[in-house]
């Protein structure tokens, strides 16, 4: 697995490179080991999982007490979601990010989705870069989080 390209929304890439982030969030990213391929998905998590929790990160916390719904990793003001599921969780992760905002509970975030490409070999409708950044791009009037969107194939 490797970082292939960020896309910034609202200034996204200013909130990450201001915390001095935005290396460190697209070498998440370059692992050799993991092999883009069906059913990787759960190597890619354990890796993720591994380099938010060594970095102090909080892995999967609630972005709400009483309501069973997650992120992937809270740090400080900042929020981080990966997506190699189906592209309706996609949208899902979209609207956790976008509350934890309006919240006042972060003040920037990021969502880690496959490219085009490597999401065709992980599966069927798979969430891809292209087409989250065009729907990002369609709903930037609701979506108001800065926000990188970092592609990996």
């Amino acid at each position: 697995m490797k970082f292939a390209e960020a896309f910034s929304l609202h200034h996204g890439d200013a909130e990450w490179q201001r915390r001095d982030l935005s290396d460190w969030l697209t070498d998440l990213f370059e692992a050799p080991s993991i092999q883009i391929e069906a059913r990787c998905t759960g190597h890619i998590r354990t890796h993720i999982r591994e380099e938010l929790t060594n970095a102090g990160w909080a892995f999967s916390p609630r972005i709400e007490p009483n309501y069973d719904l997650t992120v992937t990793g809270m740090y400080r003001d900042l929020a981080f979601q990966v997506q190699t599921g189906n592209i309706s969780r996609a949208v899902y992760d979209l609207m956790k990010l976008q509350y934890l905002y309006t919240q006042k509970k972060i003040e920037a975030a990021a969502l880690a989705v496959p490219t085009k490409a490597a999401a065709d070999i992980i599966g069927s409708n798979i969430a891809n870069a292209d087409r989250v950044w065009s729907e990002l791009q369609l709903f930037d009037r609701i979506i108001t989080v800065p926000m990188l969107l970092i592609s990996f194939d």
